[in-house]
């Protein structure tokens, strides 16, 4: 299903959304076989705007959109009751990627405007590129999706709710540095922090969460994997002349995993973790704090017990690498 495009020519148009506008939404509804409440709620998940039921907004690909969504419900492979919810998540993480993707477009015909410099040039241009983005989007999901499968399969306990640890780490003193530097700076620091947490994450098989500008939530199923991911990330912002110091907070327990996202207790105790640490270190709940002391390469030191935000005391410890004085 696709959204209300102005500003495109009709061509280009045409281009992205696989053919011209043809139908109302309650046509859309009546050839897929749906109801068209369902096809409301189902679009209004997705993030695209309310449309009138008399505004021919909708193509040949929304009606087999729908109808390919009823069948997976028929099949069983989806529940309906989770249906909204399973393309509220889908429309947040694609709208994101196509944002970059319309972005990193318009900074490549700015930079190369020979490349295309009428419309027609333009629309002939997408239509080259979509289908290797296509390929390669079909190619990162099927992997990520057999990595997936793997430990949903392998794993003994629901995959919704399952034991883990949960790593934030963030840089220190961003929003002072926000003010003091430009945007390409600001740039060329986020895209330096975010490749090496995203590199690091995956290396020590651990899987990120979410980059929320500063900082990355990561989860991963092995303590001392997810100990080396924080210790490392922190060396290797303090070895950089780019980057500003880091801080880590890692917590242990039972996670709640919902549509690509954690939740849980456990998951606001290792933000808050983060939260008090000094630059440069890495703080641990207790109970991860037991787990990884003894473990080669690693030394933790209980701190004193401090009260954080939406808990009522919580003894940190810090951990550092086993060659390392705990101060």
């Amino acid at each position: 299903m696709t959204a209300s495009s102005g500003g495109l020519s009709p061509e280009l148009e045409r281009v992205l959304l696989g053919g011209p506008r043809r139908y109302t939404r309650l046509e859309v509804a009546a050839r897929a076989g749906v109801s068209p409440d369902r096809s409301q709620a189902l679009w209004r998940a997705l993030g695209f705007a309310t449309v009138g039921d008399d505004e021919v907004v909708f193509t040949d690909a929304d009606v087999e959109a729908m109808r390919m969504t009823d069948r997976l419900i028929d099949d069983g492979v989806l529940d309906q009751d989770l249906e909204t919810a399973v393309a509220r998540a889908i429309g947040l993480h694609m709208s994101r990627l196509a944002e970059w993707q319309a972005e990193l477009l318009r900074a490549l015909l700015a930079d190369h405007p020979h490349l295309a410099g009428t419309p027609d040039e333009v629309s002939a241009l997408i239509e080259r590129l979509l289908p290797r983005l296509r390929h390669v989007h079909d190619f990162v999901w099927r992997r990520h999706l057999a990595a997936n499968a793997g430990r949903a399969l392998a794993g003994g306990e629901q995959l919704e709710e399952r034991t883990q640890v949960v790593g934030f780490v963030d840089l220190v003193g961003y929003t002072r540095m926000v003010r003091r530097i430009d945007e390409a700076e600001l740039s060329d620091i986020l895209e330096r922090f975010e490749s090496l947490a995203t590199g690091l994450v995956a290396d020590h098989h651990g899987h990120v969460v979410k980059l929320i500008g500063d900082e990355v939530l990561f989860v991963c199923s092995d303590p001392t994997d997810a100990a080396e991911i924080a210790l490392s990330l922190a060396e290797a912002a303090s070895a950089d002349d780019l980057l500003p110091a880091v801080r880590g907070g890692l917590a242990s327990g039972r996670v709640l995993s919902r549509f690509g996202d954690v939740y849980g207790s456990v998951v606001n105790l290792a933000s808050r973790l983060t939260s008090i640490a000094r630059p440069g270190t890495v703080l641990v709940n207790a109970s991860l704090a037991e787990t990884l002391d003894g473990e080669p390469g690693f030394r933790v030191r209980s701190l004193r017990s401090v009260p954080v935000s939406g808990f009522p005391r919580v003894r940190p410890a810090v951990l550092r690498r086993a060659a390392q004085r705990l101060a």
